[in-house]
């Protein structure tokens, strides 16, 4: 098990994405990379991540789709939005879909590496909350439930986790 911020970067730019790749690796991020929405959607239904570094414009699936499903399977996984195409109408729509942030490209690296460290801290901080109402639960069960009850309702918490 790594310590290192487990990290996707999806672009279909293949020589930016093996640069920023490399760059961020250099910086102890543990990356995965894709050239496509559904391959990053993939690679995040097999592995866990902390962050996503998501072009917005590529072909099929776009950054947009990949956000809003990523946002959905993956609740504690915070995701910036790093494009050339950007606009204040999908800036404003990628933060209601859940985006963290949207910086532009071409990017400068301490503004990236700053964001990242923002978004990660802002994922702690709802996990620790989220693990936080889960021991509130299993200590107010344990004060007033059978055992059977206790089990029951544990099961439930520990499903909705998966």
């Amino acid at each position: 098990m790594s310590d290192k911020i487990r990290l996707l970067i999806v672009d279909d730019e293949e020589k930016f994405l093996e640069s920023i790749a490399k760059r961020l690796g250099m910086r102890d991020f543990d990356v995965k990379t894709a050239t496509r929405g559904a391959q990053a959607i993939e690679i995040a239904r097999q592995e866990k991540f902390d962050l996503a570094l998501l072009d917005l414009k590529m072909p099929g699936m776009d950054g947009k789709q990949v956000l809003e499903i990523l946002k959905q399977e993956h609740k504690h996984i915070e995701v910036i939005i790093l494009t050339g195409h950007g606009s204040v109408d999908s800036a404003v729509d990628c933060t209601k879909l859940g985006a963290f942030g949207y910086l532009p490209k071409p990017y400068e690296l301490e503004k990236l590496l700053d964001t990242l460290q923002q978004a990660y801290q802002v994922r702690m901080e709802k996990k620790f909350q989220v693990d936080q109402e889960r021991m509130d639960k299993i200590a107010k069960l344990a004060t007033g439930s059978s055992p059977l009850a206790i089990l029951r309702e544990l099961k439930k918490l520990d499903d909705q986790e998966k």
